[in-house]
């Protein structure tokens, strides 16, 4: 893909103001302004519209248009970026355990990014929802790494790595994956499939969250949980759709797409307790 995003329009996105080069403190500043300022959703597949995922497109939306978007989204348009500073980045893919059984064979739906960083290989991953990396990890095994939140760790086992975080205390994993480059063909056709099968969590229900500062911000459905380190979770449920649309503003930062279709979708998906078919 030859398609080179504008760099300045990223950073002015991110509110990244200083300098940046292919070094660590460049790659962690990033990877932390990123997370804050482009919300991890799922409003297209919630609503039926296609998620694209070619250059242009994520630069169009995620840019210009105000909005976030997931996993495949979020981390394009950062190893687009990451390219454009100088680092090498490959992308990889992972099977989701979180909330699942360590043994559980799940489907790779799951993008992730290899970044070469003056001679060493980093972890990077904007685009995990409640638990998006605010920083990055040295691809080193069995080391807790400090990031501004939770500290987090890799496994590596016969050549299967899995991504763990300590949270309240217990290492929890969430995904496995190893480090052979993908296309850009796998990611579309993982894609596909998170954003238009029925049995996709981004088709039955709403998910939204931000990582910033000390705080993760989620949304799902109606429960609204802030999260900080070390502290009990703050929830509260939100009384309807209308109150649902000024949170994901105010805040998660979006610029709501059709607010009147997501109205509509939210308040069908009230009245039945699950996802109905949704028309593009």
């Amino acid at each position: 893909m030859s398609h080179a995003i504008d760099l300045d329009a990223y950073l002015r996105r991110i509110d990244h103001r200083g300098a940046v080069a292919p070094d660590l403190p460049t790659l962690r500043a990033l990877a932390v302004a990123h997370a804050a300022a482009i919300p991890f959703e799922n409003l297209d597949p919630l609503c039926g519209v296609p998620v694209r995922l070619e250059p242009d497109a994520l630069e169009r939306k995620l840019l210009h248009e105000g909005r976030g978007g997931y996993c495949f989204e979020q981390n394009l348009l950062f190893a687009a970026a990451l390219r454009a500073v100088g680092f090498a980045v490959h992308g990889l893919i992972a099977r989701v355990l979180w909330n699942q059984p360590e043994d559980a064979v799940t489907a790779q739906t799951h993008m992730l990014l290899k970044v070469e960083a003056r001679g060493e290989c980093w972890l990077a991953d904007v685009g995990f929802g409640s638990m998006t990396l605010a920083g990055a990890l040295r691809l080193e095994p069995g080391v807790a790494q400090d990031t501004a939140l939770e500290p987090f760790r890799l496994l590596e086992d016969g050549g299967e790595w899995r991504m763990q975080a300590c949270v309240r205390g217990d290492w929890l994993t969430l995904y496995r994956f190893d480090l052979q480059p993908r296309e850009f063909v796998d990611y579309v056709v993982a894609n596909h499939y998170v954003s238009t099968h029925p049995a996709s969590t981004f088709v039955q229900q709403l998910v939204a969250a931000r990582t910033v500062g000390d705080r993760r911000l989620t949304l799902r459905g109606r429960e609204f949980t802030v999260r900080r380190p070390g502290m009990e979770p703050e929830r509260r449920t939100l009384r309807d759709g209308a109150e649902t649309c000024r949170v994901l503003e105010r805040e998660f930062g979006l610029r709501l797409p059709d607010r009147a279709a997501l109205l509509r979708r939210l308040d069908a998906l009230a009245a039945d307790g699950q996802a109905r078919p949704v028309r593009a």
